[in-house]
């Protein structure tokens, strides 16, 4: 079996693979920094971690542990496998053997992740030989959607150490507060690992529960300490206090050891310059990762989404199940199945297994989501590959950290996809090796999401009037509340208030009188709710969220599990449930969408002053986005050859969200149009809104074509079947209008199936080019994944009445993020010129301004010549 060493050597000798290297740093191995326990730890809690093999903390592990134990809240930042789980471990045990009545809450993002410390939490309890150590099984415990109802009861009684996550925080525990009264009077310490998980919508909602925690303890009377952990993020301390809104000590100097790290750039190489293809990236990452497994490596293949980890997990387990690669397996048992994937969707005990083989080693290599970046213990892996860049750097460091946890040496690899923003890195691989790591953000006064949680911290207790939740003030939230008929507003001496009431008339106390409890209709996510997958049995393979579900398991689409492909034959909306069979098919589906964009609201500017962004100054707000599944491609395995398109008829989904946009000048529009960068809309002669309105009216005010009735915010289009240039009017000169919208030639259309209908004008691809590229750099700037953002053009958007690029969150309500993204405006337009100046191409490409689609005739161009200028002209 070959060392990681030997790998290396032998891939710094292979000159194929040395051509597709953009860089190759290496980072050699750091010594650990160690120090004493703090004075103040109890000395049995010393001597058990001796015996556990702990004779020294790191230096990090000191700091943390010394701050808590003088009552500060801290936030605790290391590499992967740094040791920060001691950072809580040891206040927890403190605290038991001093006063076996102390209670501890431990919030993790996963199950596997509590169920990793739960084992950990357990042997540490059982090495301290105190009273405690007896009852360690029951004393620490987890609690969560899993655990069985009959044991609850029992958990509730005996549990001092509570290891749970933030869903069944906020809809388990809080809500029924009275049965665990005596644990929220005991309680000591708040934990909250992996930190940087929470950024977002998901963080903002945390950060909420957090304030409903923080309410209760006060109303017990106890005053947690709060430690959280994080990996490296550019804002742990601004990060932990916005989400617990108290002062935090920064505990940063990681003394932890690492092993010797290399970690490599590589881009496919070019198969078409002029067009600008490379060699697909699912098939070099494979190589590579086949490589490794085959010289005795075990290794760790990331990959961005469940579609592409599964198309990932089929290739690398036809490759490695050869006998060619199998012979050259470590071991004979591993013969079968050497390579398992993991993922969200997949069953509880399907993952378990999952984590259970690579600890064993039974399992040479695993293809996974971000399900896996997570610090689960999966034992000791040598090598990483990601297949793209995951999408903010601290997620680039904490996939690269999975690999050489156990301070051996390792190897990462990212592998460039043909996206911009990875073919971005991959020609500045200083960016990422250099760059520091984003910010985490959150909106925790987001008021969806305050409202949300306000109406069930009203059902926890009752709120009085002046009364803050946590430190955003609630007095007017609560009245209308209270008008909407959610709460129960009354005055002096518990006197109802009516509506009408006079001014004089101020509620005192707000009490809930809703159906049920409001904590159940909630989702911490932008999820909402799931959709279940079963095959033609009934046997639940798999599960998607509601809202993902028209693009994932429309009917006809492929669904990926295991490796294994499924045709999805039904999509029922009402019960929440898509019907798959298995299909041996050589291709997978990809889902074609169209989106609308209205501004709701746009926002003040701030009154900081502001970067000059000369003639196209952005602007921010709220925007509804109305997004539908119009049909789906058919992408052959392996060639990635379209073989086909088909339909997809459900509803469209829509999504009240937050955005920035800027604006085209009329003057620059001008000259763009004279170039034939784009094409403005048509004046359709002093009749248009007349005929317009003449044609819904005889058409019902439905689509003709899918009999879609109009919504009452938002009229349908109206099409030309011939159309309307074909005409030849020119204002002033003839009447040619009036032929144009003769009411036999319009038809009322909705905007899915007018997307489907009507083909843009070519002229109008620099636009879109330009939606692309900057849709593909923004998560450069921002600390989220590529799908948390995207770009759409109008070309006579209704609140700016000229060419707009929006670009938008898509999560509810937003976080923050489009207007950190605004920040950026010049940066981000000047990195998309970059990109474009560099990319190897002539007339456009995937990893640049997007396909080029073949353009004839008249309007044939170069789109990567016609984004440049676009681009410049905006600068």
């Amino acid at each position: 079996m070959s060392t990681v060493h030997d790998v290396l050597a032998r891939l710094r000798a292979d000159r194929d693979f040395m051509r597709d290297v953009c860089d190759w740093q290496r980072a050699p191995a750091r010594p650990a920094r160690f120090t004493e326990f703090p004075a103040g730890l109890d000395p049995r809690l010393r001597e058990a971690m001796k015996r556990r093999g702990i004779a020294q903390p790191y230096e990090h592990q000191a700091q943390s542990i010394a701050a808590t134990l003088r009552g500060e809240h801290v936030v605790v930042v290391a590499d992967a496998a740094g040791g920060k789980s001691l950072c809580f471990h040891a206040p927890i045990l403190d605290a038991l053997l001093r006063d076996p009545s102390a209670r501890a809450l431990c919030l993790f993002p996963t199950k596997a992740l509590a169920q990793d410390q739960l084992a950990s939490l357990r042997s540490m309890v059982a090495a301290c030989q105190a009273p405690v150590a007896d009852h360690s099984s029951s004393i620490v415990r987890t609690y969560d959607g899993d655990t069985p109802q009959a044991q609850r009861a029992e958990i509730r009684r005996d549990v001092r150490v509570l290891i749970t996550n933030a869903d069944m925080l906020h809809v388990g525990i809080l809500p029924h507060h009275t049965r665990w009264a005596s644990f929220f009077r005991q309680l000591r310490y708040v934990v909250v690992d992996e930190m940087h998980a929470y950024r977002g919508i998901f963080g903002s909602h945390v950060a909420n529960v957090i304030r409903r925690l923080k309410r209760l303890c006060a109303f017990y009377g106890a005053n947690p300490r709060f430690i959280l952990a994080s990996a490296t993020i550019a804002n742990p301390r601004e990060h932990a206090e916005r989400l617990i809104e108290s002062p935090v000590t920064l505990v940063d100097d990681d003394g932890s050891p690492h092993g010797e790290r290399n970690v490599i750039i590589v881009n496919p190489p070019l198969t078409d310059p002029q067009l600008g293809l490379r060699r697909s990236a699912d098939f070099v990452a494979r190589d590579i990762a086949a490589r490794f497994i085959a010289e005795g490596l075990q290794t760790i293949c990331f990959a961005r989404s469940r579609n592409t980890a599964e198309v990932l997990l089929a290739y690398l387990q036809q490759t490695v199940g050869g006998s060619a690669w199998q012979s050259q397996l470590p071991s004979p048992q591993l013969s079968g199945s050497p390579v398992r994937g993991y993922r969200g969707g997949y069953l509880p005990e399907e993952r378990r297994a999952v984590e259970q083989s690579l600890r064993e080693g039974s399992a040479r290599g695993v293809v996974a989501t971000n399900a896996l970046e997570l610090g689960i213990d999966i034992g000791a892996l040598d090598a990483c590959v990601m297949l793209g860049y995951p999408g903010s750097i601290a997620s680039f460091w904490q996939q690269a950290g999975r690999a050489g946890r156990r301070q051996g040496p390792s190897v990462a690899v990212l592998v460039a996809t043909p996206d911009p923003l990875d073919q971005y890195l991959a020609a500045h691989p200083d960016y990422l090796f250099r760059q520091s790591p984003e910010h985490a953000r959150i909106a925790p006064d987001n008021l969806g999401v305050l409202a949300a949680h306000v109406t069930c911290a009203t059902f926890e207790l009752p709120f009085t009037r002046g009364e803050r939740f946590g430190r955003a003030e609630v007095d007017d939230l609560l009245d209308a509340l209270a008008e909407e008929g959610q709460l129960h507003a009354s005055g002096v001496g518990g006197l109802p208030l009516f509506r009408g009431a006079s001014d004089g008339q101020l509620a005192t106390r707000y009490t809930w009188v809703g159906e049920g409890y409001p904590a159940d209709r909630v989702s911490l996510r932008s999820v909402g709710e799931r959709v279940s997958i079963v095959d033609e049995h009934g046997n639940l393979i798999g599960e998607t969220e509601r809202h993902t579900a028209p693009a994932r398991v429309h009917p006809g689409a492929i669904y990926l599990h295991q490796g294994q492909t499924y045709l999805v034959t039904e999509l029922n909306w009402e019960i929440g449930r898509a019907v798959v069979r298995r299909a041996d098919v050589d291709y997978y589906t990809q889902p074609s969408t169209v989106s609308e964009v209205i501004v709701v609201r746009e926002f003040d500017r701030p009154s900081r002053p502001q970067p000059d962004y000369g003639t196209c100054a952005p602007a921010s707000g709220e925007i509804e986005v109305t997004t539908t599944v119009v049909r789906y491609r058919q992408v052959q395995f392996g060639t990635h050859r379209t073989l086909g398109w088909g339909e997809v008829n459900l509803p469209s989904q829509k999504l009240l969200t937050t955005g920035y946009w800027f604006a085209i000048p009329e003057s620059i529009c001008r000259q763009l149009e004279r170039e034939g960068l784009i094409g403005l809309p048509n004046d359709y002669g002093p009749n248009w809104e007349q005929q317009r309105q003449a044609a819904r009216a005889r058409d019902g005010y439905r689509c003709v074509i899918c009999g879609e009735p109009e919504s009452p915010h938002r009229q349908h289009h109206v099409h030309h079947r011939r159309p309307f240039r074909a005409f030849g009017y020119v204002p002033g000169e003839n009447d040619f209008y009036r032929q144009a919208n003769d009411l036999d030639n319009l038809m009322t259309v909705c905007p899915s199936c007018h997307a489907k209908i009507e083909t843009a004008q070519p002229v109008n691809r620099a636009l879109s080019g330009l939606c692309y590229l900057l849709a593909n750099l923004s998560p450069l700037f921002v600390m989220c994944d590529p799908s948390d953002l995207a770009a759409t053009f109008d070309v006579a958007n209704p609140h700016t009445r000229l060419p707009t690029i929006t670009l938008y969150e898509l999560t509810p309500g937003g976080s923050g993020l489009a207007d950190e993204l605004m920040a950026h405006h010049q940066a981000l337009l000047k990195m998309a010129a970059q990109r474009v100046r560099e990319c190897p191409c002539e007339q456009g490409c995937p990893s640049c301004v997007g396909p080029a689609e073949p353009a004839t005739g008249a309007h044939e161009r170069n789109l990567k010549l016609d984004v440049a200028r676009l681009i410049e002209l905006i600068l």
